[in-house]
This record gives C-alpha cells, structure tokens and sequence, in this order.
C-alpha cells in the first residue's frame, strides 16, 4: 500500500551519487532508507539512515515507496527495479531531484567522448562572468550536492547516458551533443537504447532554448525536428573553409588548422599550431566550448586567452614529459575504440600501448589507423586475444607485455617515435579506474630515469 502521508524515499546504491541523494533528503527532512547490493556502511553524517545491503528486494518492498532514486552504477534493467516501475512507483535518479530544485541556467554537456573537455573549458569561461558557473553531475561532484549551500546562478552539468535514461523531464537551457559511438552496450539494451539515451537531453527543449550537434549528415532530422519546435540550433566539426554549416570547430584550411568559433556576426579563429592541446577531437572540444562560452556573452578577448593557454585534461592526450629519448603521451580515458582512433590520427607515428577490458566492442575501425599510424604496439590486459587479432590484420608489430610497467620498458626499446597510452579499453580487467591505469603509466615512465634536456 502506498502512502498517503509525509512522502518516504528509497535510494539505491551507495556511491557518491546515492549518498549526495541522501544528504539532499535529509537537508529536505524527507524519510527515506538506502539499499545497496554490496557490503556498505554508511558514513557519520548519515547514521541513522535506515541501511539494507545484499540483493535488491524482489518482495514488492519497493512499492512502499512514493519514490525510488537510483544512482547512475546501478543497472536500469534490475528485475525489482523494472519491477516497481511496472507497479506505477515513480523511479528516476538524481537528476530530476536537480532539475525539481534549480530554477537558474542549466548547460548539459553529453556524448560518448569529449563530454569532460567541454565541460570543465566551459566552466573556465564562464567564471569570467558575474556569478560565475559551476560544474557537476558526471564530472565528479554530484549535481545535488551543488544545492546544498546557494543556488548558483549558472550550473554546466556533464550527463552520462545512465543518468539521462533515468530521467523523465531533462529540459536543459542550453544542451550540446558530441558525439555517440559505441560503448556502454553492457549496460543497455542496445546501441539504439544508448543513442535514446543520449539524444533525450534534446526531449523537452522549446523556442528559447538552444541546442549544439554534430554537423554530420546522420543528425540532420533531429536538428530538422528541434528547429520545428522553435529550438536555435548550431552545428560544429572539422570542416573545410567553404563550409558554412558549422559555426564552430576545427578549419582545415591550406595554411594549416585553425580552431573557429562564432562571435556574434564575426567568425573567431585560432591556428592550431597557436595551441596547447593535440588533436583535431580535443581542439573540436575547446572550439564547442568557446561557442558556448560567446553565446553568454564571454569577451572573445578571454575566450583566446583561455583556448591558448589550455593544456587539456589529465589522461586526455596528457604530455608526461620527454623521457628517456622519447616524447611520453597519457591518453588513458580512451576506453572505447573511437577514442583511441581519434588520439593515434593525432600522431604521424606512434609506438602505441593498448588493451584492457573490452566490453565487446568491435575493434575493426582501429586496423586502418594502425596499420597508418602505428609502427609497434604493446599489449596488455588480461584478455589480450582480441588485440593481437587485430594488429595482426593490421600488419602491425607488437609484444603481449600484460603489465604496464612490463609496457613502458618494451616500448622504450622500440626506436625514437612518441609513446602513446590510448587502450581502447576500459581499465575494469586491471585497474579500479581508468585514472589509476593513467598514474600506473606515468609512475612507469618515471621509472626509466630523469627528464631528457
């Protein structure tokens, strides 16, 4: 029997989203309880929160609740959860909580690669303004807990496709789409679920609202579709110079790359040679970034400054340092082919570590790169099959080295060409965290000896 009384809240899932849920219950003085598969306590500030661990509860314990709030690590599929939603109990995860207590305006960032950049470069820019901006959700501070002293005046939230399919009114004021490309599969029906996913940031958006897409043909009905419904829309990409589609990206131009952007009715560029960051996909990100940043009024003056002096995202194409007698690159948040493609067409030749924990998809799109780019490979992982099959038909040299330490001193021994970590892999097999197998990488490399003059 539901309640018809002060209304009582279940929160699933334990991490640092569940327990910000939490904290922003109680800051409400709303009853609610906490659930979680694993073996958790709970910390000091939250005792007396009723606590259940083990296996989600498949007795209908969950229709006692008026609401149930699930954290973006548990699986949307879960039987009781699938269960309650079917019985007419409203689930959903935080971000509905967040967007049911801020009323100021709200930047969403989602895709499957580039979502971190743009975000954080867009909250640098936007802190020159008065109010400034601040950053949450899937960047690391859980959106709620942004509500817990003030309401900021502008919030740049970083969506993640979990957290988007568990909410049922996202209405952004401004929402930019990078990318979708595989990964994630594991945790949703389809790669037609995950696109769903991702593009529902777009669902409640009205005349007023902006919206920012990829210029590629494959978007064109949905920016046809949001354009009908009043909603400005701004494409980017790299482009040529005649292109007059995008309005911001990467130019390709004869005198070289500029990174460009719209500001007001003057087209902004920057060479890239002026830049700090590599790669035609980090500086499509600060281009994003810069558009948004004009869009509320940010000077073009600070917006140049800023994009020059970027030097882009720990274990995001990260420059280690010449060590011995080789350039050393940190590109250990490529956790999904695409993003290692984009990070090795970064290089003219590198020799190249990879693997890890696959998560089932295809590599066939990386032969081409490396057989292009690629003039030896170093594998590791625990299951390293998959990679070895395809450096094979990529006609690419390479040594199963399984450890990254193991690595590091393998493709020390292979000639002069830059050192890349980009794994095409998620660090689950080896590492808690793809941030760890980035540190593992660097303590490596500081192994071999100092910094080369």
């Amino acid at each position: 029997m539901r309640h018809t009384h002060a209304p009582k809240v279940a929160v699933v899932g334990m991490g640092k989203t569940g327990l910000s849920v939490l904290r922003h219950l109680r800051r409400a003085h709303i009853q609610c309880e906490c659930f979680d598969e694993a073996t958790v306590q709970l910390p000091e500030d939250l005792q007396g929160v009723p606590l259940h661990t083990g296996p989600l509860p498949m007795d209908g314990t969950f229709l006692q609740f008026d609401k149930v709030i699930v954290s973006p690590g548990v699986d949307w599929r879960h039987p009781a959860l699938v269960e309650a939603r079917k019985c007419g109990v409203d689930v959903h995860g935080d971000l509905d909580e967040f967007l049911a207590n801020y009323s100021g305006n709200l930047i969403a960032v989602t895709g499957t690669n580039g979502k971190t950049t743009v975000t954080q470069m867009i909250v640098l820019l936007l802190e020159t303004l008065p109010g400034g901006c601040d950053a949450g959700g899937n960047i690391g501070v859980p959106m709620l807990d942004l509500l817990a002293d003030r309401k900021p005046k502008r919030v740049a939230l970083e969506l993640s496709s979990f957290q988007l399919e568990r909410a049922k009114y996202v209405h952004p004021h401004y929402a930019v789409l990078l990318n979708v490309q595989p990964d994630h599969e594991d945790m949703h029906e389809s790669m037609e679920a995950y696109r769903a996913a991702k593009v529902s940031i777009f669902s409640q958006m009205v005349k007023g609202d902006t919206a920012i897409l990829p210029a590629d043909d494959e978007w064109q009905a949905l920016v046809d579709a949001l354009i009908q419904r009043g909603v400005q829309v701004k494409r980017f990409g790299t482009v040529a110079a005649q292109d007059t589609n995008a309005v911001a990206g990467v130019l390709c131009t004869k005198d070289g790359d500029k990174v460009f952007w719209q500001h007001g009715d003057v087209r902004k560029t920057i060479p890239v040679s002026s830049l700090m960051v590599r790669g035609r996909h980090q500086q499509q990100n600060i281009a994003v970034a810069a558009q948004v940043a004009a869009d509320f009024g940010v000077s073009a003056a600070v917006i140049e400054e800023a994009l020059m002096s970027f030097q882009g995202l720990e274990h995001r194409l990260e420059f280690v340092g010449r060590i011995a007698g080789r350039d050393w690159y940190n590109d250990s948040k490529a956790t999904n082919p695409d993003a290692a493609i984009a990070a090795l067409r970064s290089f003219d030749e590198v020799v190249w570590i990879c693997g890890g924990l696959r998560k089932d998809l295809a590599l066939d799109g990386l032969i081409d790169v490396a057989k292009t780019h690629v003039r030896f490979a170093c594998v590791i992982g625990e299951d390293t099959k998959a990679y070895e099959a395809m450096l094979t038909q990529a006609g690419v040299p390479f040594k199963v080295s399984k450890t990254m330490k193991e690595a590091v001193v393998h493709a020390k021994e292979r000639g002069d060409c830059p050192v890349l970590l980009s794994p095409a892999a998620a660090s689950q097999d080896q590492y808690p965290h793809y941030a760890e197998r980035g540190a593992d990488f660097i303590q490596a490399i500081r192994k071999l000896g100092g910094a080369d003059d």
